[in-house]
């Protein structure tokens, strides 16, 4: 699936809706773009893997779609589709998604992960899957963030770059 933000705040989806990922509330595929409903002042949108987030103007994260490994942070495996704001997660900067789990930035420079983490991609220690956003450990000051499938990127205000998650084919950098 497909999803684009207009400059007027306004999020469009279009594509498959398998797991209801356009937030038009069916499970109905779209050939043309969709308006997602009772979502403005969006300012970040991000497609994962059958799900779909949104950041807000307010700071507050938006998500929708597939939900079997707890990628939409509402606490449950529910599948939605409409938006639902990510419970206890304010003062976000930026948002990204990666296969089945999702990063959020927060204007702290701390980074919260939620959904799957088969491969430590949350960066919480374990490889448990979380359903709600749990804090990436031993990371501050950072500036940016990037998904992959089941790997993260993060750029620290001094310039560094960490990544963490799975490292098939070297894609975190560090040399094995």
């Amino acid at each position: 699936h497909t999803v684009a933000l207009k400059e007027d705040g306004t999020v469009w989806t279009w594509g498959r809706n398998d797991y209801g990922q356009l937030g038009d509330g069916t499970y109905t595929n779209r050939s043309t773009p969709y308006q997602v409903q009772g979502l403005n002042g969006v300012v970040s949108v991000a497609a994962g893997a059958d799900f779909t987030l949104a950041l807000k103007e307010d700071g507050t994260v938006w998500a929708w779609g597939r939900n079997n490994y707890g990628q939409l942070g509402d606490g449950t495996t529910i599948t939605r589709t409409t938006p639902n704001q990510v419970p206890g997660l304010n003062g976000v900067v930026a948002i990204a998604a990666g296969n089945s789990h999702a990063l959020a930035l927060k204007s702290d420079g701390t980074v919260w992960a939620w959904g799957y983490n088969t491969d430590g991609q949350l960066g919480d220690g374990t490889t448990n899957t979380r359903y709600v956003p749990v804090q990436v450990t031993n990371l501050d000051s950072v500036v940016a963030i990037s998904a992959g499938y089941n790997h993260n990127l993060a750029l620290k205000s001094d310039g560094t770059v960490w990544a963490w998650g799975n490292n098939g084919s070297g894609r975190l950098g560090d040399g094995t």
